[in-house]
């Protein structure tokens, strides 16, 4: 502060100097004496301030420290309040130990169902899915990410993994339990589903509600394309084991039955509104009859985005579509069944969504047999952290099984939740 006040002094008194070099040149006098009492002007009110800040470091030497609220113990001893006295976590308090802990949040999955299904039947209430999440930054070539899901049949791991962010040659890594790259639904959560279900395709060829979950390592790598091209490519390797009863996909009968899982994706920004999305998905693996036998998939996925950026948050359009083939091999022939579904969902207000999806699937183990179905859903975001959307389905089950029911759905988010990959 003192370097500082004397630097303003010389600075104004050279001013002043100069002023009245100034004057003394220009013909009135008077002028030259007004400049010179505006410098002493200047000066004294500099002066002053130097007092007052000196005053008020000497009062803020000579303050005492507060003293700590003494508060009883259930033995009457007066003991200082947890309030006077921070108290350090690990040997860092306060911001630095709130900055270790990890983001954690929990999204609640409630399903009504109304109509019979004698085929895939569901209860008419049920607590679907209650996944909470627990996601932080580990150090700079790391993160965390883990996904426990309670169930009225109990809890589970959905998926927990590390992610390195920063090896060579721009790959990215991941070791753990997860989803995998397959298609585009299996890769999502229930959560982020833009319908109550999943697709006849996902149940009947693709392990169902889990889908494609096991644990394993994934690299993934963005391959440089010209003309605004997004490519990346994921290659995966699994323990094996996908799927469970009727839905099983993929069983290891010994630790060199593996699975692996190969995507490629592609996107493009058409317009400044609108982008397009499409991915080639392979997987391989040893079903449940032994390790001689042998389950492919093959799979295509489009999806298409309209936002207009001046109506963003009040319309929106969102086209998907999955075309999946299934190659199981059984005792003396092999099993080849195809499925795909094609879904929409338009935002015609701010907080309502109108949609619908066409199923198509045959069976992986009896592909002779077909289902079919279509659903309407709406939907309405009551707020980003909370939804509520009802579904009209009917299925046509192989058989002659004709089905019509009607889910509602609610889902509401608590805590700080990373986004998903859209």
């Amino acid at each position: 502060m003192k370097p500082l006040i004397a630097f303003c002094l010389f600075s104004f008194a050279s001013a002043g100097v100069m002023f009245a070099q100034q004057g003394s040149a220009a013909p009135a006098a008077d002028d030259n004496a007004a400049l010179q009492q505006k410098v002493r002007d200047l000066e004294d009110r500099l002066i002053a301030l130097e007092g007052q800040v000196r005053t008020l470091k000497a009062q803020a030497v000579q303050a005492p420290a507060p003293a700590p609220t003494p508060t009883e113990t259930p033995a009457g001893a007066p003991v200082e309040s947890v309030a006077a006295s921070p108290v350090s976590l690990g040997g860092a308090g306060g911001a630095a130990a709130k900055a270790l802990n990890p983001d954690i949040s929990m999204i609640g999955d409630f399903v009504a169902v109304a109509g019979g299904n004698s085929i895939r039947p569901s209860p008419s209430l049920e607590m679907h899915e209650s996944e909470l999440g627990v996601q932080a930054i580990i150090d700079p070539y790391a993160r965390g990410d883990f996904f426990l899901t309670f169930g009225e049949q109990g809890v589970g791991l959905e998926e927990g993994y590390i992610t390195f962010t920063a090896l060579p040659g721009d790959f990215v890594a991941r070791v753990g339990k997860m989803r995998s790259a397959f298609g585009k639904v299996n890769g999502m959560h229930n959560h982020v589903l833009p319908f109550v279900d999943r697709p006849l395709v996902t149940q009947n060829l693709v392990a169902g509600e889990d889908g494609i979950d096991d644990a394993g390592v994934s690299v993934e790598r963005i391959i440089p394309f010209p003309k605004g091209i997004f490519l990346s490519a994921t290659g995966q390797v699994f323990r094996g084991d996908s799927g469970s009863g009727d839905e099983l996909v993929f069983q290891a009968h010994d630790n060199s039955d593996v699975s692996t899982v190969a995507h490629l994706r592609s996107y493009k920004d058409l317009t400044e509104s609108t982008n397009l999305e499409i991915g080639g998905s392979y997987a391989r693996g040893h079903n449940e009859l032994g390790s001689n036998f042998i389950t492919s998939l093959y799979g295509v996925d489009a999806t298409f985005r309209w936002k207009p950026l001046r109506r963003a948050i009040y319309n929106s359009f969102v086209g998907r579509s999955e075309f999946i083939w299934s190659q199981r091999h059984e005792t003396g022939f092999e099993q080849r069944a195809f499925g795909m579904y094609a879904s929409g969902e338009y935002q015609f207000k701010r907080r309502w969504f109108l949609g619908g999806r066409y199923d198509w699937s045959d069976r992986a183990r009896a592909a002779n047999l077909t289902d079919k179905g279509g659903s309407v859903i709406l939907t309405y975001w009551p707020s980003e952290f909370s939804q509520i959307r009802g579904q009209y389905r009917f299925t046509d089950y192989a058989g002659d099984h004709k089905t019509n029911e009607l889910l509602m759905q609610v889902l509401f988010s608590l805590g700080a939740h990373g986004a998903h990959p859209f």
